[in-house]
């Protein structure tokens, strides 16, 4: 199996073009892969203007991916962001942007999106479960051209499981049982698959179960207080279910209905909120701390693809109609010094119904083959967020203040919001083959309505709110030129944007008992980007080669509850602004080689390898830009043979410099080492296993550091990654 790796001089000496000519194809090479994503058309990752990652299945399962932290675990250039003492994973960071500047969807539809305030309330993106999922892909840089707002660093596209993947050389039923253990979090995983298929109709269904406990560190203080380094107890509990049902009335086109869902809780001793005990008097508030937290999200959608329409406007044609809802609920129950109990719940709820089409057309002008695609993209959202909450005071009397704040509230009105899009992209390919120019354009219309309820306006009497119509063109341009069979070049400009959130337009509370208020602002202008990237591909059956460069300069990045100065009444005013500007560049590599197409003596022996460093500014401030993790890679050494297989993998990074507080804590550089093997013992059954950390190293990544941290903290080692752990799995069919 070919893998990427860095290739030494010694080996660019012996891949001449005579073994490129006897050597066999590996289907199973990383720039083989196909890819939709980046060009909405199914293309090898090696003819793609873009740089994109393709996970499939079994690189899944091979190293054992369970979580999306697992999931970019050797992907350098793209991380996990993660709250270490209570709220878990959060979304993705590609290049340097994370948050709601990434764009994660599952089968072209939107996953929730992020929302925090304050310390007890964090609704994350971590809304998939991967155990449902076929392949990943992941598009770094700005996408808008074809996906619209949100696309400003990049896109996570997750690819559900379909009837067909399990209904192969003439198969009409599928049963698979798997079961793992993953030791990062004593978690326990199991699965159901079931499929049936017929001459027109097939169907499936996946469920899933996992329950564990918190993700272990390398923190040995285990104090009940604030002090303590060792993670907090946790007791963790999952369940997912996809279902699809496909009616094929011929062989070219196809009906599918989609049911998912997915659930999490989590119920947490937040020991490290506990301060009673704090040298200073005055910090001393909580006695005692648990959370309950739940996420869910389920999803209906109808799909109908036509694979040969065969019409003036277009050869086939596929549209969707769905709808999605998501919900977080977050219970945080406290004990405070002074005798009180204070119960607080936070809701954050999205409810989306969509409606999206595309169409493909081949055509010939002369010497230029086209293949174009176009289509729409409708999403209507409504938004809700509450918190809530009373306290008990030590006489026995309750009240539902809880200062600042007087129950209920709410952060930003009930909002609805309207994303319309337009696209077009022609993927053209002249001189015989050899280029390929890749132009595309797209137009977005967003329109944010908000709905006064009695919560926000008793909270809020005076306070006007903004509706809010913005249209974002984002253009885009891509070339690739194949100088011969195997080195090709690459180029791309595209324009990203993100339309200003809904929370950030609105967002309005008033306290004058601690003089503050915050207001809307409905000038926002939404958040811009230009980026270009250049690379070089070197591709042959022995090794390949991926380097590339890119520069991405934002604009108008929306700065969140900002100090705007004093209102008539004296109280500090704070708003939502466009102050930002930024810059980030950096330079990527990918490069593999399979030793056994050198010399049949290593036939079975393989490496792969990959780099990623970046430099990120703040342009309005002059400081470096924090969400830039540090260069950072990843090689492996693999043995692969018909039945079973292993691999070493190795993870570096270098220290973290770049910060913009001075004093701010700055994670050493590390090298991390990973043993993973996989068995297929009897047909349709396999055992993977791996050790992770092998030298049980205490290390932290950059991206699990999403607040300040002093140098001289005492609780540095709570944001560290576990030690040596095992993780297993089995799986058999039938």
């Amino acid at each position: 199996m070919i893998r990427p790796t860095v290739l030494s001089a010694a080996l660019w000496a012996v891949l001449s073009p005579v073994h490129a000519e006897t050597a066999a194809s590996a289907d199973t090479r990383d720039f083989d892969r196909v890819q939709v994503t980046a060009t909405r058309t199914e293309r090898a990752v090696s003819d793609v203007a873009a740089t994109v990652d393709v996970i499939d299945r079994e690189q899944l399962d091979n190293q054992l991916v369970h979580d999306i932290s697992d999931l970019v675990r050797y992907e350098p250039g793209i991380s996990v962001t993660r709250s270490a003492t209570r709220f878990g994973l959060g979304g993705f960071r590609i290049r340097g942007l994370d948050g709601n500047r990434v764009l994660i969807q599952t089968d072209g539809i939107a996953m929730p999106k992020s929302f925090d305030i304050g310390n007890f309330a964090n609704a994350n993106r971590n809304f998939t479960d991967l155990e449902t999922l076929k392949r990943v892909e992941i598009v770094r840089g700005p996408a808008s051209s074809l996906y619209g707002s949100d696309a400003l660093g990049g896109v996570v596209a997750f690819v559900t499981k379909d009837p067909a993947d399990y209904l192969k050389d003439g198969k009409d039923s599928y049963v698979g049982l798997k079961f793992g253990y993953d030791g990062d979090w004593q978690g326990l995983l199991g699965s159901v698959t079931t499929a049936f298929g017929g001459e027109r109709w097939s169907g499936m269904v996946n469920v899933n179960h996992r329950q564990g406990q918190e993700t272990d560190n390398k923190g040995d203080n285990r104090s009940h207080d604030y002090t303590r380094t060792a993670p907090n107890p946790q007791e963790r509990d999952g369940r997912s279910m996809l279902s699809k049902l496909v009616y094929a009335p011929d062989d070219t086109q196809r009906f599918r209905l989609t049911v998912e869902g997915n659930e999490d809780i989590t119920d947490t001793d937040v020991y490290s909120s506990i301060n009673d005990t704090h040298p200073t008097p005055s910090a001393r508030t909580t006695t005692d701390m648990t959370a309950h937290d739940k996420q869910t999200r389920t999803r209906v959608s109808f799909a109908h693809e036509m694979d040969a329409l065969n019409s003036a406007f277009a050869d086939s044609l596929h549209w969707q109609l769905y709808r999605q809802d998501s919900e977080t609920t977050q219970v945080t129950n406290e004990g405070r010094t002074n005798g009180s109990r204070r119960h607080r719940e936070f809701n954050f709820d999205q409810r989306v119904y969509g409606a999206q089409a595309q169409f493909n057309k081949g055509l010939q002008t002369g010497d230029v083959e086209h293949a174009l695609t176009w289509g729409f993209d409708g999403a209507w959202t409504e938004v809700k967020q509450k918190r809530d909450g009373f306290q008990v005071l030590a006489n026995g009397s309750t009240s539902t203040t809880i200062l600042p704040d007087a129950f209920p509230v709410r952060d930003f009105p009930i909002s609805k919001t309207t994303e319309l899009g337009l696209y077009v992209q022609d993927e053209m390919r002249m001189a015989g083959g050899r280029l390929s120019l890749v132009p595309g354009l797209r137009v977005d219309h967003y329109r944010l309505s908000p709905e006064l309820d009695s919560i926000f306006r008793e909270d809020n009497p005076d306070m006007p709110v903004a509706s809010l119509s913005k249209t974002s063109v984002s253009p885009k341009l891509g070339m690739v030129w194949r100088f011969d069979d195997e080195w090709s070049l690459f180029a791309g400009y595209s324009h990203g944007f993100r339309s200003p959130p809904y929370n950030d337009v609105n967002l309005g509370f008033t306290n004058v008992m601690f003089g503050y208020t915050a207001i809307p602002n409905p000038d926002l202008m939404p958040e811009t980007s230009n980026g270009v990237e250049l690379g070089m591909r070197y591709l042959t059956p022995a090794a390949y080669v991926s380097v590339s460069g890119y520069w991405n300069d934002y604009k108008d990045f929306i700065e969140s509850q900002r100090n705007v100065g004093r209102n008539a009444q004296g109280l500090l005013v704070f708003q939502s602004q466009n102050i930002s500007e930024a810059r980030i560049y950096g330079a990527e590599l990918k490069a593999g080689v399979d030793f056994g197409q050198l010399s049949a003596a290593l036939d079975g022996w393989s490496l792969r390898s990959a780099l990623a460093w970046s430099h990120g500014q703040n342009r309005t401030e002059d400081v470096p830009l924090d969400s830039v993790d540090p260069l950072r890679g990843t090689v492996g050494l693999m043995y692969d043979r018909d039945a079973w297989g292993v691999e070493l993998a190795g993870t570096f990074a270098k220290r973290k410099t770049r910060i913009a507080d001075a004093d701010a804590y700055r994670p050493a550089g590390y090298g991390v080492l990973d043993l993973m093997g996989h068995w297929e013992f009897a047909p349709g059954a396999k055992f993977n296993v791996g050790v992770f950390n092998l030298a049980d190293r205490n290390y932290i990544d950059w991206s699990s550091i999403t607040s300040t941290l002093a140098t001289g903290s005492t609780v540095i080692d709570r944001y560290s990654n576990p030690g040596r752990t095992v993780s297993a799995s089995v799986a058999v069919s039938w």
